[in-house]
């Protein structure tokens, strides 16, 4: 499949800058892939279209305060990090901005409370960083960091806490999993009371999630690897919801790409389990554990459309994401959320 046919054009003004003042209030498009049909609801709604013994997944990952802004050592020129994942003890990767100045052996300053030596270079002006600091890594990253919004936001977050979900936990990702970002407390206390299960896991989300497809021939896609964990306890409740005929209902690509691995990696069945995965999903996967899915509205040319496009239809997927645009729906990580089922 080529590149192009994930194409289409968004208005900038559509592009939500700042999350609204209640999560839940969001716009959202319900998708029913067996009639084609669709209706305009608000994301308080979507309790309507869950049946008692379904199984809501979430991913409970907490994104970390990943941008960092410091000086090298020796010429005192701004650079700035992003962190991206921990590969080793004080080793990470990170994303460098302006990368050309940055070589192996250059050391940032973070003040007077941590330094940064790169260790190896990588294209795209990704680098490995060894961070020296006293104390706990966590603290000092509080101390300096701040939130990695998209670049497409401009306008300043006043909430930090906007930019996660309320229900998150595992500290670790650069990036939050947005679909989650439209659940209050007070919606999936509902949620249970109805007789949904809700289980969590664990995806690490990094920036190559985001990151636009570039090759003409999608297949030829790289994604970059994160870091997942499934408990048993979340393992043995979905395996129940498949078994029982109930529905596994995943929140986000995040969850999805975390469920699919996995069920890949053991003919269906969802295992406890941690590890790293790249998995790339576009059109003509086969789904073993997905049955409904809730997310955002994504770039185009995105590998998140394509995950999508690959749950329901290319075309189809496209016309819906016209009718969201004709509609004022609001995209990306403050937008509105779609449910297809």
């Amino acid at each position: 499949m080529k590149l192009e046919q994930f194409d289409f054009y968004l208005p900038e003004n559509l592009i939500a800058q700042v999350p609204l003042e209640k999560r839940d209030a969001s716009k959202l498009l319900v998708i029913n892939k067996q009639e084609e049909s669709y209706e305009h609801k608000y994301f308080s709604d979507i309790i309507d279209y869950f049946r008692k013994g379904d199984t809501l997944v979430l991913n409970n990952t907490r994104v970390m305060p990943a941008r960092l802004l410091g000086e090298k050592i020796d010429t005192k020129a701004v650079i700035e990090l992003l962190l991206l994942k921990n590969i080793e003890n004080n080793i990470w990767e990170c994303l460098v901005k302006p990368a050309k100045r940055v070589k192996v052996g250059t050391i940032i300053n973070f003040g007077d409370i941590m330094q940064a030596k790169c260790t190896q270079i990588f294209p795209d002006g990704f680098r490995h960083f060894e961070f020296i600091y006293d104390g706990i890594f966590q603290e000092r990253l509080d101390e300096l960091g701040t939130m990695p919004l998209p670049p497409y936001i401009k306008e300043k977050l006043d909430d930090k806490e906007r930019y996660q979900t309320v229900f998150s936990k595992e500290i670790g990702s650069s990036a939050a999993p947005t679909a989650g970002l439209h659940f209050t407390k007070e919606l999936l206390e509902k949620i249970k009371n109805k007789g949904v299960n809700i289980v969590y896991l664990t995806l690490h989300v990094g920036l190559g999630t985001f990151r636009p497809v570039v090759v003409e021939d999608i297949k030829n896609h790289n994604m970059h690897s994160e870091y997942y964990e499934i408990t048993e306890e979340t393992a043995n409740i979905i395996n129940d919801t498949k078994k029982n005929g109930s529905r596994v209902i995943s929140v986000g690509t995040t969850s999805t790409r975390t469920l699919e691995t996995v069920a890949r990696d053991n003919n269906g069945k969802i295992v406890a389990s941690s590890g790293w995965t790249n998995i790339f999903i576009y059109p003509g996967f086969e789904f073993k554990c997905v049955d409904c899915l809730i997310t955002n509205f994504h770039l185009p040319k995105s590998s998140l459309i394509m995950l999508v496009s690959a749950f329901y239809n290319r075309e189809s997927m496209l016309k819906f994401y016209n009718i969201a645009i004709e509609n004022k729906y609001r995209f990306f990580s403050f937008g509105d959320a779609m449910f297809i089922y």
